[in-house]
């Protein structure tokens, strides 16, 4: 049985945080562990309050996982304070499986969610030990403190953050006509990868599914474009049929067909 383990924030209303991640994995037919790094009380409509957890219980979640149900693979979605960030960090440095890193620091709308010293923590410290990093367009911006608004800038953007550590960088840039276009940077090796615009509300945890996807396929072995393409491929999928559920911005479906 494959595993993979997440270590971010849970989401009562299942449709963002570690709840999306254990779903998106179990698509994938990899088992999900998971370290709870904060707690949300939200629900489609709104984020009511954020409790981040005390860091010595967070590596105690980890170290749990580790000793007993080693991961093929792992996550981080949010983590909350730089003081949690760095002391993920430090232990991510010894792992010995790919690490996926989704900054969580600005939502889709470009409102910054934590604070300079924390993300200057995820800069400094965290993408250093990271395999991926999957900012979407606003937080790309904030980690290069770079304007982008075009696919050219984009790619800077990727080679920027590349020469921060690491390995391989997935910037979400959003609708581009009747396009969503990403810029993918691998090595040295930039493509774009395009699928259409699904015009939907249903988004809330596009970014927690998009990375625990592609998490899911590395620990399954599979190459780092085809992991890509396939966690792209997957979103899409999800994006199209609206569950409508809640009253606010939903979730995506995870019980997406096949095309």
């Amino acid at each position: 049985m494959t595993i993979a383990l997440t270590i971010a924030g849970s989401d009562p209303s299942g449709g963002a945080g570690l709840q999306a991640d254990l779903k998106t994995f179990h698509h994938f037919q990899v088992y999900g562990t998971s370290v709870v790094s904060l707690l949300t009380v939200q629900n489609t409509q709104s984020v009511l309050d954020v409790r981040i957890m005390d860091v010595d219980l967070v590596l105690a979640q980890l170290d749990a996982v580790l000793s007993d149900v080693p991961p093929s693979a792992a996550k981080t979605g949010a983590l909350g304070s730089a003081r949690l960030i760095e002391a993920i960090a430090d232990r991510a440095q010894r792992f010995a499986f790919p690490l996926v890193v989704d900054p969580v620091m600005v939502s889709k709308h470009g409102d910054r969610l934590i604070d300079d010293d924390t993300i200057d923590s995820i800069r400094r410290r965290l993408l250093p030990t990271a395999t991926w990093v999957t900012p979407n367009r606003h937080e790309a911006q904030v980690i290069t403190q770079s304007k982008i608004d075009d696919v050219a800038s984009m790619e800077q953007a990727a080679k920027q953050i590349a020469d921060m550590g690491p390995d391989n960088v997935w910037i979400k840039g959003g609708r581009l006509g009747d396009e969503s276009l990403d810029v993918v940077r691998i090595g040295s090796e930039t493509r774009h990868l395009r699928g259409p615009w699904i015009d939907t509300q249903d988004t809330h945890g596009t970014g927690c599914v998009l990375s625990a996807a592609l998490t899911a396929n590395l620990a399954l072995g599979v190459d780092a474009w085809q992991a890509a393409e396939t966690a792209k491929a997957f979103l899409t999928r999800a994006l199209r049929p609206h569950p409508k559920i809640g009253r606010g911005i939903g979730p995506v479906n995870f019980f997406p067909p096949n095309d």
